[in-house]
């Protein structure tokens, strides 16, 4: 049974009037990777912030094994911090650079010795020892920054964008070994990032927030597929969310047709948002699909073709490992398990329609979603 080790109570954050955070609550258990994750200003870095005790909440509280820290020092909290820009001093070398905090806090030769070659050791870096900083690469650098912060046996490490600055197969790389690392040492790891891959592939947790609220937290495999509203759903992945009616238990109905699904407990005739993974969608040929649609646009991805198709004014993004070119007619067919229905939310309507797609699906139109009931 997991030990809760940090708890955010009712956090409110105001800035100049305002609100960056606005009501969090939320536990952390001890030896758990939790990730915030968001878009920028959604008040991600704010918590992280807090919690390292760099920034004092306007309102609620932060206890820390059941006792309020609010007003304790950052300096005085088993909690170390990892930034972006690792901060590293460029004339030490890396025994040097790790050894720091020790020194500062005038621990016995001996004993530096003995932790800073465990703690190479858990980095990947034994061997590095004398190595100047400016020697080094971005990840090296990285990992030297987490062995810092680490050799003073933290009970928590906060980790702020820390991979922001390496190129895409080190950043990979560097997921892995975070992962690593977090198991190995079994401290409890908080890291913040706008990356929803980098999110996935490490956490145990997900707190997904926006506009300084928590939007849904949980385990990745239920934050992907089972997400609360449309914003999840739009940030984690690409989805297809149209507008739909839950007309009991187990049956949705949307583009004028009934479907059968697995969702239950909603009100009879309740208007809904059904998602739709694009990886989920099997293109058949039209006379065997639940709905029809011409194909507008197909792009290359490497693994598979993402193919815009348009069905009654309303653009589906579908990945699949089978071409189909622009023009062509195809059939949609959807399982069951694969339409998932949401309670409508504020975020309704935003998003979903793949109507001005681009690679990066970042452009939605304004009215995006105002597709047919």
């Amino acid at each position: 049974m997991s030990k809760e080790l940090i708890r955010l109570q009712n956090l409110t954050m105001e800035f100049d009037g305002e609100r960056i955070l606005d009501g969090i609550n939320l536990y952390i258990n001890d030896h758990e990777f939790l990730t915030l994750l968001g878009p920028s200003g959604c008040g991600k870095s704010t918590t992280l912030r807090i919690i390292g005790g760099f920034l004092t909440p306007t309102d609620g509280n932060v206890l820390f094994d059941g006792e309020r820290i609010n007003d304790v020092p950052a300096y005085r909290r088993q909690i170390n911090t990892v930034f972006q820009r690792y901060a590293l001093f460029p004339h030490l070398d890396v025994y040097d650079n790790i050894a720091f905090g020790l020194r500062v806090a005038k621990v016995p030769k001996d004993e530096i010795h003995e932790r800073v070659t465990r703690m190479l050791e858990v980095v990947s870096l034994r061997g590095y020892e004398n190595r100047k900083i400016n020697a080094l690469s971005g990840g090296q650098q990285q990992r030297v920054a987490i062995a810092r912060a680490l050799v003073n046996e933290p009970k928590v490490l906060l980790l702020d964008e820390p991979l922001g600055a390496l190129d895409l197969r080190l950043r990979k790389d560097m997921q892995n070994e975070l992962k690593r690392i977090q198991q190995a040492t079994g401290i409890t790891f908080i890291y913040v990032t706008h990356d929803q891959e980098e999110a996935l592939s490490m956490s145990d947790t997900i707190v997904v927030m926006n506009k300084g609220r928590i939007q849904q937290i949980g385990k990745p495999e239920d934050i992907y597929n089972e997400p609360k509203n449309a914003f999840v759903a739009d940030f984690i992945g690409e989805s297809n969310i149209l507008d739909g009616v839950m007309l009991s238990d187990y049956r949705v109905r949307f583009f004028g047709k009934t479907f059968p699904c697995v969702d239950k407990g909603f009100e009879p005739s309740e208007p809904v948002d059904v998602v739709i993974r694009p990886e989920d969608i099997d293109i058949v040929p039209p006379a065997e699909g639940s709905l029809t649609g011409t194909v507008a646009s197909v792009t290359f991805k490497g693994l598979n073709y993402d193919i815009i198709v348009e069905v009654k004014g309303f653009k589906w993004l579908i990945q699949t490992t089978d071409f189909h070119p622009v023009g062509a007619v195809i059939g949609i067919r959807l399982n069951p398990e694969d339409i998932h229905i949401m309670h409508k939310s504020e975020y309704s309507g935003q998003f979903g329609d793949y109507s001005s797609y681009s690679a990066e699906y970042d452009e939605l139109t304004e009215d995006a979603g105002d597709e047919e009931e």
